[in-house]
């Protein structure tokens, strides 16, 4: 099954240029007489048609503010979007119905079976019974044998999924995941993911924010941060793992030894250990055949070696200067 038909092709799905909002008068004192800080600040981006892209930022940042001026529940104060090629606000209802937006929250009646809740669903898009394909949505999202039950006899796995359905009903091209995968379990959330790169595969532009950095190291190909509603990065994945240009090696010495050989003074060497060594380097600079030499030269023998690159949280925790990961709240505020 095709999940989308689009009257055009844009290159960009979405185009955000100088997206701003600023909750109550954008001149008006905050609490204690502080001016008040914009959700979002001048934000411009383009997200092209069939990526896999993705939004992080700490709690706060503006991600879902963001989400849903695309999704037409919040009006912006400055700039423009357009999704599909529609602007958001000439073209209020064709932008709306080329965007499905997956929310954090499970908005779903418990008293209607999975087949009625798409079904109202399509209805309130407009799509006639005869342009209808629920059985293929829930085929999709895997809950085929679940069309006749009671939504509140789903497990919280299966109900994520109805809301992947759901968002789908009117075969928008562009979807919307916002946290999709907080509070599922592991099985589920695989299961989650394999229908979602399916339809990606399909040619369905997929937004994704979530709090698990690896995932979206290892689902996107494209990703932005956000931070105090500023965009501070939007790169190609693998360009941006390779801003820190730092890599980890743990080398396990054939003897104790009460300090790093002197030949890594230069790195940041430490002991771990009796007899296990911590380096961290910038490959761009240093090989590891070089770190290798030091420790021979010292007279050390090298029994195993672990290594780690820099991964997407610790180019997280750069850019952003956060303590911690990025959380999966609500920052519309």
């Amino acid at each position: 099954m095709a999940f989308f038909t689009a009257p055009a092709t844009p290159d960009a799905a979405i185009v955000i240029d100088g997206l701003s909002k600023t909750y109550g008068r954008a001149n008006a004192p905050g609490p204690g007489g502080k001016a008040k800080t914009p959700a979002l600040d001048g934000v411009s981006l383009t997200i092209p048609r069939g990526s896999f892209f993705g939004l992080l930022g700490p709690n706060g940042a503006g991600k879902s503010t963001l989400i849903n001026i695309l999704a037409g529940l919040v009006t912006k104060s400055a700039g423009r979007a357009t999704v599909w090629g529609y602007d958001i606000d000439a073209e209020m209802r064709a932008a709306r119905r080329s965007i499905g937006v997956v929310p954090q929250e499970l908005n779903i009646d418990p008293f209607f079976t999975p087949r009625e809740t798409l079904d109202v669903q399509a209805g309130l898009y407009g799509v006639p019974p005869a342009e209808r394909h629920t059985d293929a949505v829930l085929a999709a999202v895997g809950l085929s044998d679940k069309a006749e039950a009671y939504t509140r006899s789903l497990s919280g796995g299966m109900r994520r999924r109805l809301l992947v359905g759901k968002a789908m009903v009117h075969s928008p091209p562009i979807l919307v995941l916002d946290e999709p995968s907080a509070g599922v379990d592991v099985d589920l959330r695989l299961q989650l993911w394999t229908h979602v790169k399916r339809m990606n595969a399909e040619g369905v532009t997929v937004l994704l924010t979530t709090h698990y950095l690896e995932e979206a190291e290892a689902m996107c190909d494209t990703i932005a941060i956000i931070d105090h509603g500023k965009l501070i990065a939007c790169e190609k994945t693998p360009d941006l793992l390779a801003r820190l240009d730092a890599k980890e090696m743990v080398i396990t010495l054939d003897r104790d030894a009460a300090e790093p050989p002197p030949g890594l003074a230069e790195h940041r060497a430490e002991m771990l250990g009796p007899n296990r060594l911590r380096v961290a380097y910038a490959p761009s600079r240093v090989t590891s055949g070089e770190i290798f030499a030091a420790v021979a030269e010292a007279g050390f023998g090298i029994v195993d070696v672990t290594t780690r690159e820099a991964d997407l949280e610790d180019v997280f925790l750069r850019l952003t200067g956060a303590e911690g990961g990025a959380d999966g709240e609500s920052d519309a505020a």
